[in-house]
């Protein structure tokens, strides 16, 4: 059973995504507050899998409360965090996702694709909402940042693993990754899984940001 805790500042969103997932057979809905500073609070009382994250609330923003809920300790729970967002690229989205969010989806979105978003996330995937998922890559690949040195860790991938993370990075999915390397797709879900494991990283999401702050893949590639 997948927990899921509802964090945004509109009492209507909230009661349509609680109906809405509550109704699927592997989802049961823990709580939902109307501002970050509560959404900390009931993410450490309920353990959720997932958070649904608004950006824009009062008290505490969305993204302050993704640092919050993140930021503890690695032998606490951490849930997936979710962002949902009126605004395919705000930039408030760029810093949720350094901050350690596991994606983020149109508020729009279909309900069936807000269900998949929530079970992809759970399985501990990454999700970049499918419509906007190059445009924000280049919009973040183009945003000028200081390289000062790639991570130790970076040279424990095989030559191999770099590649599958320069193509993770530039937005491809497992198949599209497969035809490229002319490999099986489960073969390249194994890359994917040990690329994330040696590089400390919780999921895809999170894989897109590193390559880029790390220069792994740069604007113009």
């Amino acid at each position: 059973m997948i927990k899921i805790l509802i964090v945004d500042d509109q009492a209507m969103v909230r009661q349509g995504f609680a109906a809405l997932l509550a109704a699927q057979p592997d989802f049961t809905v823990v709580g939902d507050a109307p501002d970050g500073e509560q959404g900390v609070t009931l993410a450490r009382e309920r353990a959720p899998d997932v958070v649904l994250m608004d950006i824009r609330m009062p008290v505490l923003d969305g993204l302050q409360a993704t640092r919050r809920i993140l930021g503890v300790a690695a032998h606490l729970h951490r849930p997936r965090v979710l962002i949902l967002t009126t605004f395919d690229l705000d930039d408030y989205v760029f810093e949720a996702l350094r901050a350690g969010a596991s994606g983020f989806l149109l508020k729009d979105a279909p309900a069936a694709e807000l269900v998949n978003a929530v079970r992809v996330v759970a399985a501990g995937e990454g999700l970049l909402a499918p419509s906007v998922t190059r445009k924000l890559i280049e919009e973040f690949a183009a945003r000028p940042r200081a390289v000062t040195h790639q991570p130790a860790r970076l040279r424990d991938l095989t030559p191999r693993e770099i590649e599958v993370l320069r193509l993770i990075a530039r937005g491809r999915s497992n198949a599209e990754i497969a035809e490229t390397l002319v490999v099986a797709e489960q073969t390249v879900k194994t890359h994917v899984s040990r690329v994330l494991q040696k590089l400390d990283l919780r999921d895809r999401a999170q894989a897109v940001v590193f390559a880029y702050e790390t220069g792994v893949v740069t604007a113009g590639e």
